[in-house]
């Protein structure tokens, strides 16, 4: 089974609070650039597993190209509304979207995805 990464990018950078918010676009390269390098990730239970990363942006942030190992998905709207599309219900894939967002965790739970917060990211990240 394939697994996807959804990242919701705003709120995994709103969940450190190292200035992101003066450079938003640098912010968000600065995490898809870390997101390059992610081997085996560790999404719940059982073993760690390779994952197809998208990294959904928004705003300001939403020129941000993608690259080898990343695909950046640039929100036309909400990129609440973008995570969810992302979430496609295949049943051959295991979604898992990373947010703290409690109403975006919802909507996709309802969709048939997994959701783990930024920490669990970030700390695979660090």
């Amino acid at each position: 089974m394939r697994t996807v990464l959804i990242v919701d990018a705003a709120n995994v950078m709103g969940s450190r609070p190292d200035g992101w918010w003066r450079d938003r676009l640098g912010a968000a390269r600065r995490l898809r650039d870390s997101l390059t390098g992610l081997g085996p990730v560790s999404v719940g239970a059982g073993e760690p597993v390779e994952a197809e990363v998208v990294l959904v942006v928004e705003g300001a942030a939403k020129s941000l190209p993608g690259v080898e190992g990343v695909t950046v998905v640039s929100a036309p709207g909400s990129g609440d509304d973008a995570i969810v599309a992302e979430v496609r219900g295949d049943d051959a894939v295991r979604y898992v979207v990373v947010t703290a967002d409690r109403e975006l965790r919802a909507r996709v739970q309802a969709r048939g995805a997994e959701v783990v917060g930024p920490r669990t990211l970030l700390d695979q990240l660090d």
